[in-house]
């Protein structure tokens, strides 16, 4: 049977949207399945978060996260300096603010954040929201799981404990993440 469009591209050096033939190598392309409830969960900002796929599994190319903010959750104001971060809510609403603008945002939007942009989400329903968060490139996903702490199943999210922030913004730091001064 014949995929001709499934079939890699030979490297083209001169082309810039191509990754260098070292790259290409770097991690073999496999095809990854996460089950419904997968991925590691941790507990940060008084939501919860699930990587789907993390910067090795892609290559270095993105993360998929899946988060379920509870009524009142959301992170602090912050920025990416590496990243490109982007939404897609698939249940609930959000109101995310960003460049000194309020989105509301219900199950079906999507909503993309330039690196560098200072931003934040919170869940202003009555239902937890559930959303899908992307990083582009990989590589925060790891604040998750070093800022985080495992989140144990059968039990509700833990409320957001402001002693935990401190860890928050030192790890962010390390990942070019930086919460805004609130004066």
């Amino acid at each position: 049977m014949s995929f001709p469009h499934n079939t890699p591209t030979p490297h083209d050096p001169s082309d810039p949207h191509h990754a260098s033939q070292a790259d290409d190598r770097a991690v073999p392309r496999e095809v990854l399945h996460v089950p419904a409830g997968g991925g590691e969960s941790v507990w940060l900002n008084g939501d919860a978060y699930s990587v789907l796929l993390d910067k090795e599994q892609s290559n270095g190319q993105l993360a998929l996260l899946e988060a379920s903010v509870p009524p009142g959750g959301g992170p602090p104001l912050h920025n990416h300096t590496h990243e490109d971060e982007a939404f897609y809510l698939l249940d609930g609403q959000l109101e995310i603010f960003a460049n000194d603008r309020t989105y509301e945002v219900k199950a079906g939007d999507f909503v993309f954040i330039p690196r560098g942009t200072y931003h934040r989400f919170r869940n202003s329903g009555v239902h937890t929201a559930r959303q899908l968060v992307i990083f582009a490139p990989g590589g925060f996903e790891r604040f998750f799981l070093e800022a985080g702490k495992p989140a144990v199943a059968g039990t509700p999210i833990p409320h957001f404990d402001p002693s935990d922030n401190p860890k928050a913004v030192e790890v962010g730091a390390r990942y070019g993440s930086f919460q805004a001064s609130v004066a």
